[in-house]
């Protein structure tokens, strides 16, 4: 089973478990951890695509936690920019796949991770 296989159920759990609750409050205490969520499916989308993967997956969890959170256009307009601007970090300084993407891949994906576990185990029902 490979990472992704891994991380994309935990966020789901974490968008089905939470995601209802959390829309409620809408800067919450776990506004950061979402954000830094928001930058890291970002980076994935742009890095696993340069790395060989074809498809939208990480862009439609990004899209997936909108639709849960239903933020209000300014919170929705920040979780984006954050998404593009991990997109757009890796963009302008890769335009091939390396060792070091590769490690990139490595470390965000453990990080998406850690993030959606520690999400929904502190704010989830």
């Amino acid at each position: 089973m490979g990472r992704s296989t891994v991380v994309v159920p935990i966020i789901c759990a974490m968008l089905a478990m939470g995601g209802r609750d959390l829309a409620r409050a809408a800067e919450g205490p776990y506004e950061s951890g979402l954000l830094r969520l928001s930058e890291v499916l970002g980076s994935l989308h742009f890095l696993r695509n340069l790395c060989g993967e074809k498809g939208d997956q990480w862009r439609g969890k990004m899209e997936e936690l909108l639709a849960v959170e239903n933020p209000d256009a300014a919170r929705r307009a920040r979780l984006i920019a954050r998404f593009n601007h991990g997109y757009r970090s890796f963009e302008g300084s890769y335009s091939t796949c390396t060792p070091s993407a590769t490690e990139a891949i490595r470390r965000y994906m453990k990080e998406g991770e850690q993030l959606s576990r520690e999400i929904s185990s502190r704010y989830g029902n």
